[in-house]
């Protein structure tokens, strides 16, 4: 069986202090964590059982003692000189750790749960390390590396691309114990051997123009070994509806600008614009103000903007109103016979 050599895996030297091998871990389980470089989950794994054995005193002493020459000392003397553990039993088995190579089950099988001998070792025990199984497994573990958290934004926030500031909770590796789980081959008194903890986290983040509601927003490495993602609600505007980027306003018309036609002005994202009806404009009609609409989020260019006009019927009307309404009404009859 080869050898791992675990400091080469985590690139540290063989005199590294706990804190450097923390510090090495912490970088190398962000970049290969499978849910940030695809493809990685067994050098991912090969860098938390790296961490694994390297951060515990009594593990890293077995096998710093054994070294590359660990096949001789589990055959005994006559493969080639005395056992570094004299007066020691050393067995070497292997444990039920899947999630551990074959080599750190058969060095720390008694370490890993359970066991059973391997043909040709010598029926001899290590002394006893206590119950130093792995409660957490760091960065390895179940929780989740990617983060989501909500934005709600305005119509014109949207529009125009926004930064804004947000405060949210993650989980993320233990900083106490650096997401082993344990300190000396105790639990870790603050997570409590799970390896994670609670965090908040306030940022400054970049909205692009053109996000609607269900729009995920990724924001690179500020997850808890990966990525977040800010899922967007935008929400409704009073003037404004969204089909898609197109925008659809209602525009109240006077009944003489609809007749006999006018150059009215429209709210739009972009300021009050200027648009002309034509004579005999019919109530519901629909004009279309090309590229005032939503940005393309992927893409240039952008949607448009439909006026719908809807003829306002005067209220309050005094005498003079009432005779010229009467006398084109009677003008119409006239006409219609």
């Amino acid at each position: 069986m080869e050898y791992k050599d675990y400091y080469k895996v985590l690139g540290v030297s063989k005199d590294a202090d706990d804190k450097s091998i923390k510090s090495a871990y912490r970088r190398l389980a962000r970049k290969h964590h499978p849910d940030v470089n695809k493809g990685s989950a067994d050098r991912f794994k090969e860098i938390s059982e790296a961490y694994n054995v390297l951060s515990d005193p009594e593990k890293r002493k077995r096998y710093d003692t054994l070294g590359p020459d660990w096949e001789r000392y589990a055959r005994g003397g006559s493969a080639g000189g005395p056992s570094p553990f004299e007066g020691q039993e050393v067995r070497f088995t292997t444990g039920d750790g899947s999630q551990f190579s074959d080599f750190f089950r058969t060095i720390f099988g008694d370490l890993a749960g359970g066991g059973r001998s391997r043909g040709g070792y010598r029926d001899v025990q290590f002394g006893d390390l206590g119950d130093a199984e792995w409660a957490g497994s760091g960065f390895g573990g179940a929780r989740g590396s990617d983060v989501e958290a909500g934005i709600d934004l305005t119509l014109e926030e949207a529009f125009r691309g926004t930064s804004k500031a947000i405060s949210f909770e993650i989980d993320e590796p233990c900083r106490t114990c650096g997401g082993a789980g344990h300190i000396n081959r105790k639990p870790c008194a603050t997570c409590h051997g799970t390896g994670w903890g609670k965090a908040k986290r306030n940022l400054e983040v970049k909205i692009p123009a053109g996000v609607e509601t269900g729009s995920r927003v990724r924001v690179a490495g500020e997850g808890a070994a990966g990525d977040l993602y800010l899922k967007v609600t935008v929400r409704p505007d009073p003037r404004f509806e969204r089909k898609g980027d197109d925008l659809y306003v209602d525009l109240p018309v006077q009944v003489a600008d609809a007749a006999l036609g006018a150059e009215i002005s429209v709210p739009s994202l972009k300021g009050q614009v200027s648009m002309k009806i034509p004579p005999e404009t019919s109530s519901g009609r629909l004009f279309r103000l090309p590229g005032y609409g939503m940005p393309h989020l992927k893409g240039g260019g952008a949607g448009d903007q439909y006026v719908k006009v809807q003829i306002q019927i005067p209220t309050k009307l005094d005498e003079r109103e009432k005779a010229l309404f009467q006398e084109l009404r009677a003008r119409r009859s006239g006409s219609s016979r």
